[in-house]
């Protein structure tokens, strides 16, 4: 990057995170570290519940899954909005009657103490997986920027989030929330803009999208129903669904962030919020993607994005080799360039003949190059077993640090690091909250001051942070990103989701039950993940509907005895 993108990057950063530290005050208490007083309007609420699921990972896998697999992952938000409208008419008016600060507080009034404290482990183990997973994506920046191992830059982000996170508590989080969404939406419009521009004279932004069609790029709608496809409309409405339910209903690092509202209608109205624009934003993002992909069939994209693999290789005794694979790539792009633009002629006459054969032509090319990708790949691999071989998350980066001009590219960069410092900060805050809350105040020190239980919740943000770091050291093995994220909560979400839906509506069945009825569907759900049963998104409701099926038939071959547990009513 040049001086002018590190100043824009730099002060882009810096200035969110003072505006953010001093709007929030200091923290006296843990209402106020926790929950910011409960006090944000549903603009702020909306804002940092967006901000809190569109990490880095969004903003930096989103459009290389994109340019490799098409616009078929926006079916996995259709779920979304019926989500938003269950949540708004059940667990947001009892959370907030109940003033808890986790959600899972909830689960002993209904049930008892030890389903409170599975679903809270529960809760801690997903979530310290997942943001481990959201540190590691900017890191991947620096990394590429700096030319150094991103174990370096991993420990780097790290550290300067748990900083930042001790420091600012919850309403910290929200603020500097609010100005990053509204940074993140400014840039990536530009950024799609420029992608439009950077095109050919000769390819408009219609032909651009219709020539990605014709390469398998356009697929939005899947209606077919296949529970092995893992992105259909049927996937996203009703896997996607159980997902979403789950994820903003009972992970805390969502219940959290609209907890902090004023009242029940202004959590409302920003989750009705997150549940109208979600879709929309999504689809621009992987559009942008579809742009890139479109860019890179007119000019000549690396064999392999991520660079630092690509040094290692040339550094090798495999180097020859790598550099004439190199050169037949040149050669087969070239092929490949003349047949995209013989196929935007043709979608421009409008002859569909012409068309067809263009495309056929086209897809032969391209295969040829994707073939010569392969061999480098596999020589990769040969040179280091442990080489990370999918480079999606690299494919934006490579072409912002590229072909971008001077500026935005910092601007751009300090998106995708404000998106990460976001969503990492209220999970690092959830995971403190869930800990302090739900193990250390209800059974560890029930009966400290609220200074003990701050520091406690210090203590607890340090501790997740670096756990978290742990697993984001281990995150380049696991491929792109954003999946990741969201199969590693699939094999959680829907027994965590299956106790709230009991919670809530099957009053006859107690805690012992679904207590038992959660360590059985856990272990089921991990073992359909293992063996790769089914697609991800469909162990959602297969693990709500478990967990649901199994508590039942507990409750009536064993009733428990009567409790004094105390009865939610809706």
């Amino acid at each position: 990057m040049s001086l002018t993108d590190w100043i824009v990057l730099g002060l882009t950063i810096f200035s969110i995170v003072l505006y953010g530290i001093w709007k929030s005050g200091s923290n006296k208490n843990i209402d106020q570290f926790l929950m910011g007083s409960r006090s944000l309007p549903w603009y702020h609420v909306g804002l940092s519940v967006m901000a809190t699921q569109a990490s880095a990972i969004t903003f930096l896998s989103a459009p290389g899954q994109a340019y490799s697999d098409g616009m078929r992952f926006v079916q996995f938000y259709f779920g979304l909005p019926l989500a938003m409208i269950v949540l708004c008419i059940t667990f947001v008016p009892i959370f907030h009657r109940l003033k808890v600060y986790t959600a899972y507080e909830f689960l002993e009034q209904r049930f008892d103490l030890k389903t409170r404290a599975l679903t809270s482990f529960l809760f801690l183990v997903q979530r310290g997986l997942s943001t481990g997973i959201t540190i590691y994506a900017p890191s991947i920046i620096l990394s590429t920027i700096l030319n150094i191992n991103t174990v370096y830059t991993t420990l780097f982000i790290g550290g300067l989030v748990i900083i930042y996170t001790v420091y600012g508590g919850s309403k910290a989080v929200s603020y500097t929330q609010l100005m990053q969404m509204s940074i993140i939406f400014m840039g990536m419009f530009l950024a799609g803009v420029l992608v439009v521009y950077l095109l050919p004279d000769s390819v408009s932004f219609m032909s651009s999208l219709k020539m990605a069609g014709k390469m398998g790029r356009m697929n939005v709608i899947d209606w077919k129903f296949d529970p092995n496809n893992r992105y259909t409309v049927w996937s996203g409405l009703i896997g996607g669904f159980f997902l979403q339910l789950s994820y903003f209903g009972t992970d805390q690092s969502q219940v959290g962030r609209y907890l902090t509202g004023s009242s029940v209608g202004q959590s409302r109205l920003g989750l009705i919020m997150n549940g109208l624009i979600k879709i929309p934003m999504q689809f621009l993002i992987l559009l942008i993607g579809i742009l890139v992909f479109a860019f890179y069939q007119f000019n000549r994209p690396p064999i392999f994005f991520n660079q630092y693999e690509v040094r290692q290789i040339k550094n090798s005794n495999y180097a020859a080799q790598y550099n004439s694979l190199d050169q037949q790539y040149t050669q087969a792009f070239e092929q490949k360039k003349i047949k995209a633009n013989e196929l935007v002629k043709a979608i421009d006459s409008k002859n569909q003949d012409r068309i067809n054969h263009a495309q056929d032509q086209l897809k032969v090319a391209d295969n040829k190059a994707h073939t010569i990708r392969q061999n480098a790949i596999e020589l990769m691999k040969k040179n280091n077993p442990k080489a990370d071989d999918n480079d999606t998350n690299y494919v934006f980066l490579s072409f912002v640090t590229q072909y971008l001009p001077k500026g935005l590219i910092g601007l751009l960069m300090a998106i995708i690091f404000l998106a990460s410092m976001g969503s990492t900060a209220s999970a690092l805050n959830s995971l403190a909250s869930t800990s302090v809350v739900d193990i250390y105040k209800r059974i560890i020190n029930p009966n400290a001051t609220d200074q003990n239980y701050l520091n406690a919740s210090r203590l607890a943000t340090v501790f997740w942070g670096v756990v978290c770091i742990g697993m984001a050291l281990y995150a380049s093995r696991i491929g792109n990103l954003l999946e990741a994220v969201n199969q590693l909560g699939s094999y959680i979400y829907g027994t965590i989701l299956g106790v709230f839906i009991v919670a809530f509506y099957l009053k006859k069945i107690k805690g012992t039950a679904v207590f038992i009825a959660a360590i059985i569907t856990e272990a089921l759900i991990c073992l359909m993940g293992y063996y790769n049963v089914i697609a991800y998104l469909w162990l959602n409701a297969i693990g709500a509907l478990l967990l649901i099926i199994i508590a039942w038939v507990i409750s009536v071959m064993a009733p428990p005895k009567s409790t004094s547990t105390q009865e939610i009513s809706n």
